[in-house]
């Protein structure tokens, strides 16, 4: 879900020190590194725990717009049936039409709107998400972690956390309601790099 995360990194950087002696201009676009990135979801499991899970496939551009941040912008679009918890039943379960129903719906998708600026490298990121075709609004809270060249790659590297939490009934998914948590948790962990 998600991710799964985004654009507040432009004006967060923006409002970094200055590097080096250079005021950070232009416009970068970045591509998630998927080797360091991870969308995982959270949700009661009749209130003795919280199940996990994670996607593993996504395609998202972040676009960085340092000059006119109002210009940035982020989607992602996440393949649900990459969906993974580790249980193999439990991921066909969450596959069928009783949650994700992936063979109708195969993709879940959020684009930014709007960025709130916030204090210490943080901020809020408004956006849109649709899931199993219902589109509806999403707030993400993110905090930039780092912003850095990688070496190795020769290529800028960034580095964000980000969390938010969505009813899943409001997306037409309620089965097992209410033993099932209706209140799902998102975590992403991410990293992207510079689009050469």
């Amino acid at each position: 879900m998600a991710r799964l995360a985004l654009i507040a990194f432009c004006l967060i950087f923006s409002s970094l020190p200055v590097q080096a002696k250079d005021t950070i201009t232009g416009r970068e676009v970045y591509h998630f590194d998927k080797n360091h990135t991870n969308i995982m979801w959270f949700i009661s499991h009749i209130g003795f725990s919280n199940s996990m899970g994670q996607f593993m496939d996504y395609d998202g551009e972040i676009i960085l717009d340092y000059d006119n941040p109002d210009q940035s912008s982020v989607s992602i679009t996440l393949k649900t049936a990459s969906i993974m918890t580790g249980l193999a039943d439990f991921d066909a379960h969450l596959k069928s039409a009783d949650f994700f129903n992936v063979e109708k719906y195969p993709t879940a998708r959020f684009v930014s709107t709007k960025v709130i600026l916030g204090k210490n490298n943080r901020a809020t990121v408004e956006g849109n998400f649709t899931l199993l075709g219902i589109t509806k609004p999403l707030t993400l809270k993110v905090r930039l972690n780092k912003r850095a060249m990688d070496i190795q790659k020769n290529r800028m590297r960034t580095g964000f956390s980000a969390k938010t939490t969505i009813k899943r009934s409001r997306y037409g998914m309620k089965k097992y309601l209410p033993l099932i948590g209706d209140d799902v948790t998102i975590r992403i962990e991410a990293e992207a790099l510079i689009k050469q």
